[in-house]
């Protein structure tokens, strides 16, 4: 009886904190599907988080963090629920870093989060329609929506020069959503969408959709696509018969496979995606290169904010349950109280511990807004000798 009351009040103690144990982080990302390229930046930014926090020992009672990946897809609903359900139900996760794309974020939103009463933050689900979607108050996000980029894209191209686009966008939520919230910013501004016309991904073909934009066309083609799917095909078909010799890239298209595959023959073009300049980005590239992997890909600071937040909050609550700590985001996110930034986490754990008020502005300057999304600043790039280089920030 006496060894019966001894290990029940050492599992009491270890529900409480009071000694160390282990959390599980979920990191759902599209590790296959049309923007696989960009997964292993982000997962390697979220994991990172979670490293330095467990390296601290100061999360809780000590409590150690363990990632566990889960394949979203990006492009299968269907697909993103079941993984999501996994890493909730089987693998009793904490907290969600994730979902990748906008469509998958809302499936498992839906369908496993909110059910469950668990805490997703997404580092680049950008469809406008998440901004008022009901989500109990679990969900966050650092990136921007795509409300924002369409006005940022509509006056860089206008400083451009450009003021006439076709366009065309992946169909989906973040396709649909990018391609209407530019349209409209664009047109108002005084430019000109001479088409707007939505490519599917996973053809091999994309010679009729090519077709139809370039008879509208346009100085420019806008491919609010994928880089890894069918945004890709259709610059290659354009690039192929001469449609178009200016393209302009949102943030589906930048990565490092836009630059190995194309190079020097999409030479002029620019684009933008979330990110941003300062204090907080210098360290976090110089840790990821540290670490050994391109802290500029995209939405990898994001990520790596997002497993932030979310190990903050739990601090912040003194709880590792989601019902909890979600709570407690928006104010790590937006303070007031001493500025924490990449590399400082135990120091933000430590401050948290003492009653002290942080204020995480991380890898992004994080500033969370409305239903918990990311205020953001843009990186606008041009590709120049078949690179993408960095204009500047806006």
């Amino acid at each position: 009886m006496k060894k019966i009351l001894l290990a029940s009040a050492a599992i009491a103690f270890g529900a409480t904190g009071a000694f160390a144990g282990d959390v599980k982080m979920g990191v759902l990302l599209g590790f296959t599907g049309p923007l696989e390229s960009l997964a292993p930046g982000m997962a390697k930014g979220a994991e990172m988080a979670m490293k330095e926090v467990s390296d601290s020992g100061k999360l809780l009672g000590g409590d150690t963090v363990t990632p566990v990946e889960g394949d979203s897809t990006c492009i299968d609903a269907a697909a993103a629920t079941a993984a999501g359900e996994t890493l909730v139900t089987s693998d009793k996760v904490s907290g969600v870093v994730g979902a990748m794309c906008s469509g998958a974020t809302t499936a498992v939103l839906q369908n496993v989060a909110m059910p469950n009463g668990m805490v997703m933050i997404s580092p680049s689900a950008t469809s406008p329609a998440l901004s008022t979607l009901p989500d109990d108050g679990l969900f966050f996000r650092t990136a921007p929506s795509d409300a924002r980029q369409g006005d940022v894209m509509a006056d860089e191209i206008l400083e451009h020069g450009i003021k006439s686009v076709a366009l065309t966008y992946t169909n989906n939520d973040y396709g649909k959503g990018l391609a209407d919230s530019f349209e409209k910013a664009y047109e108002a501004k005084g430019g000109k969408v001479t088409i707007s016309a939505a490519h599917e991904d996973g053809k091999g073909d994309y010679s009729a959709e090519v077709g139809s934009l370039a008879s509208a066309g346009g100085d420019a083609l806008v491919i609010a696509g994928y880089i890894d799917q069918g945004g890709s095909g259709i610059l290659r078909g354009a690039l192929d018969t001469g449609a178009f010799s200016k393209f302009v890239f949102p943030d589906g298209m930048v990565s490092q496979a836009l630059q190995d595959n194309f190079g020097p023959e999409i030479n002029g073009s620019f684009g933008q995606l979330p990110d941003s300049a300062g204090q907080g980005m210098k360290t976090y590239l110089g840790m990821a290169k540290a670490a050994g992997f391109d802290g500029s890909s995209a939405y990898s600071g994001g990520s790596y904010d997002a497993a932030a937040l979310i190990l903050l909050a739990m601090q912040a609550a003194n709880s590792t349950d989601p019902k909890v700590y979600k709570d407690k985001v928006m104010e790590i996110a937006n303070g007031p109280g001493e500025k924490i930034y990449p590399g400082e986490l135990a120091k933000g754990l430590e401050l948290i511990k003492e009653g002290k008020p942080i204020d995480y502005e991380g890898a992004t300057a994080i500033n969370l807004i409305g239903n918990g999304e990311a205020a953001g600043t843009f990186r606008e790039i041009e590709i120049k000798d078949g690179k993408i280089e960095t204009v500047k920030y806006r």
